[in-house]
């Protein structure tokens, strides 16, 4: 699957610090110690309604991370999957009466669109689950060999009981578990199932809906296998970022974790798990079910500078759920005026030891606000008094674009 083009980030002197993340399944902020390569797994869309502000905030987030490491001396093996099979599609599919084909294909291309607009950069895989299929096979053969696969009449199912380590990542008790297992798609009341908690490998062909021969037989797979398989086809085990949104936490990356620590017998999956918070709207999570989405797209058809919408984005903490406003918005729209006129001063006060503190804030966790409020108070400070330093403006603009992504020409 084609991914997008990547803008440009410029170099900037001196180099970056270590970056601390809070991992979730230690529940603190921590270093991530990537060697000269870091390697990051993002769970990509379920492409049926895409780009909402909660997709873009997460990428957004992930970004920052990108990001931070190049400027402290590394490269970066981004993955990210496309979930373009899956139940939620194919209802879309039935309740609209378009092939679910036409839909993932117009969606996905939609995401990349609004990525692009929104600078974020491209991962170096862009991995779809129909084409993960034989990868898919092959990781739930393995996992049969362990014996942690059986069958409920057609479809296979992962054996949790096969992991001493389940519940590490998210460390819920069994009550919230069960819980939430039922809420993001699974099946803890099937019958003939050996624990409640255990997910879905491989789906059986069912009538009107898409199905693949394999060595399994004709079916599909399940969610969490899916992205299992992307990742140890390109970055491998022991990782240093798997990342995606909170509700992902579990059961997705608790059971991908699952799946994989089983398969080779080798721990962690992942070093470090991050997620990011909610965007909320009216009150209310957004969600597609609730249908109280604000999608980039619309934004930048009305106009909207996507500049502004990725520094309303970033105005909020990673980890903080929060809410989409029309003010926030606003605010933006101001800032990024602000800058920008700053960025085209002939001179200005001294900027290093705002690029200094910049770094300093996004190091530890990625603490974006804090870093708008020090080129605020350079470019506030360049806009009422001047400065005598005409390299300032320039390195200026190059740190928000390095940075923040965001660009000020």
């Amino acid at each position: 699957m084609e991914s997008w083009t990547s803008p440009s980030v410029p170099r900037l002197p001196g180099s970056g610090r270590p970056l601390a993340l809070f991992d979730s399944s230690t529940q603190q902020v921590r270093p991530t110690t990537p060697g000269p390569e870091a390697r990051m797994y993002v769970c990509g869309i379920t492409p049926y309604d895409a780009t909402h502000m909660g997709h873009a905030a997460t990428y957004v987030a992930f970004d920052l991370v990108q990001r931070a490491w190049l400027d402290a001396g590394h490269s970066v093996h981004y993955v990210q999957n496309v979930t373009d099979i899956d139940d939620p599609l194919l209802e879309r599919a039935v309740a609209t009466g378009q092939d679910w084909r036409e839909i993932a294909q117009r969606e996905t291309e939609l995401f990349r669109t609004d990525m692009m607009a929104l600078g974020v950069l491209a991962p170096r895989d862009y991995v779809g689950a129909v084409e993960s299929i034989p990868s898919v096979v092959r990781c739930i053969q393995l996992l049969r060999e362990r014996g942690a696969v059986y069958a409920v009449d057609n479809d296979l199912y992962f054996d949790i009981t096969s992991d001493s380590l389940f519940g590490e990542v998210s460390h819920l008790d069994l009550t919230a578990m069960l819980t939430v297992f039922g809420e993001r798609g699974g099946d803890p009341d099937r019958p003939g199932k050996r624990h409640a908690l255990d997910p879905l490998l491989w789906r059986a062909e069912r009538h009107d809906e898409p199905a693949w021969d394999t060595e399994l037989g004709h079916g599909r797979p399940g969610w969490h296998i899916e992205c299992v398989a992307i990742a140890l086809d390109t970055i491998g085990m022991a990782f240093d970022v798997q990342g995606g949104g909170s509700d992902l936490l579990f059961p997705h990356h608790e059971m991908g974790a699952s799946h994989a620590e089983v398969m080779t017998g080798e721990w962690p999956f992942a070093r470090h798990y991050v997620h990011t918070g909610m965007v909320g709207l009216d009150g209310h999570k957004m969600s597609k079910s609730r249908g109280n989405l604000v999608f980039v797209s619309r934004l930048r058809e009305s106009g909207v500078d996507p500049m502004a919408i990725r520094l309303a984005l970033v105005a909020h903490h990673y980890r903080d759920d929060w809410e989409w406003t029309d003010a926030g918005l606003t605010e933006a729209q101001a800032r990024l005026e602000r800058w920008r006129a700053a960025a085209a001063l002939a001179a200005g006060p001294e900027f290093l030891p705002t690029l200094e503190r910049v770094r300093e804030v996004l190091a530890h966790d990625l603490d974006a606000p804090k870093a708008l409020a020090a080129i605020d108070r350079w470019s506030d400070e360049a806009l009422s008094r001047g400065g005598r330093n005409a390299d300032a403006p320039g390195l200026m603009a190059q740190t928000s674009e390095a940075l923040l992504g965001v660009t000020l020409r």
